[in-house]
């Protein structure tokens, strides 16, 4: 059984310092370090609903096709020729057959990565198809979830994911679907969007709606360190939507305290995801500079809820939207200072104890 304590702060303890936020130089260190070194979300399995469905990845800088076989094993594949690299596809998202085909000479790959056909290659001095697959990187699921990891020897994700591996399951989000989509082009450090969502010491003064239907200092941590970080809030309506109500049924099989609680995990480095009585929502981060990260908001349903006459999820997905759009206001004021040359580190707060682990783990991830 989980225990939930308060989140503090040590002792003085201060916030990153400016180069951290600001230099090209240790953001393309962060995308070696973390993005191409670490499990990465990079979307839902519900992308890949069939055998041969794919989408295209950028990760540090690299494209990734990311497919599902006709046994349903996801894999992630390099996107170039083992021939001429040549890029394979081109579409961000698609269908593909039981093969992946060069459009230069024709080489041909199965879904799992094997060359199965090289043009006219029968007769080269050395040549073996078996030495020739795709370059394929490490995937995994987790809770309808999609991570990769660009790592040559990839932490295992059994190992990596330990403390969440079946602590969130009875929301059931693997079989959840997605309602609603919304991307926001931020002006600001992927750092500072993860550290505000993790602390809520901000909500009374940037989020009056919000501190309306969930009390500020009512959250609770269960992982307080390392890289899981979250808890709950309570909850003084039935759910967080635009006036408070809940006009859809709790997700099924939530214990009774769970309909009285929001959680909310930072999953390191790119994944915040809040988990409601009805609903659960995702902000998956993508930087894209020092100052500036695309932001994907997901909101998740149960499918028969879905299916019911008059489903709308709108009333879910204003009331976050409103609350993102705060958000992103004070971390695009944050960026702004931080870059300044005036800028020192802060002091955090007791009640920033989840960010200052935010960057705990993030200084260890990057060897500092």
């Amino acid at each position: 059984m989980s225990t939930f304590v308060r989140a503090t702060v040590p002792r003085a303890v201060y916030t990153l310092p400016r180069r951290f936020l600001t230099s090209p130089e240790l953001f393309a260190a962060e995308q070696e370090r973390i993005f191409a070194g670490r499990w990465v979300c990079v979307g839902r399995s519900e992308e890949l609903a069939g055998p041969g469905d794919y989408v295209l990845v950028d990760l540090a800088g690299e494209s990734v096709i990311v497919v599902r076989d006709r046994e349903g094993k996801i894999h992630a594949h390099f996107n170039l020729c083992r021939h001429r690299g040549t890029r394979l596809c081109t579409a961000p998202a698609g269908r593909l057959g039981e093969t992946i085909q060069c459009p230069y000479h024709a080489w041909t790959y199965g879904l799992d990565g094997r060359l199965l056909t090289a043009r006219h290659m029968q007769d080269t001095p050395g040549f073996d198809k078996a030495d020739w697959p795709l370059r394929s990187a490490a995937a995994a699921e987790w809770e309808g979830f999609l991570f990769l990891n660009l790592a040559p020897e990839p932490e295992p994700f059994a190992t990596a994911f330990a403390p969440l591996i079946g602590r969130l399951s009875r929301y059931g989000a693997a079989g959840l679907r997605r309602g609603a989509q919304v991307t926001y082009d931020v002006a600001a450090n992927w750092k500072l969007i993860a550290e505000n969502y993790s602390e809520c010491y901000h909500c009374p003064l940037i989020h009056p709606e919000l501190s309306a239907l969930s009390p500020w200092q009512s959250g609770r941590n269960d992982l307080i360190e390392g890289p899981f970080l979250g808890g709950y809030m309570d909850l003084n309506h039935d759910s967080m939507t635009v006036d408070g109500q809940r006009r859809r049924p709790p997700l099924p099989g939530l214990p009774p305290e769970d309909l009285a609680r929001a959680y909310y995990y930072s999953i390191f480095p790119n994944l915040l995801l809040s988990l409601h009585p009805d609903y659960v929502m995702a902000h998956t981060l993508w930087p894209v500079s020092p100052g500036r990260t695309r932001v994907v908001c997901e909101w998740y349903f149960d499918p028969a809820t879905m299916a019911a006459d008059g489903f709308d999820p709108s009333d879910a997905v204003q009331f976050w939207d409103t609350t993102n759009r705060q958000d992103w206001h004070v971390c695009e004021l944050s960026q702004l200072g931080v870059s300044s040359r005036a800028y020192t580190p802060g002091p955090y707060a007791r009640a920033e104890g989840l960010p200052w682990q935010f960057d705990q783990e993030y200084l260890r991830a990057m060897g500092e």
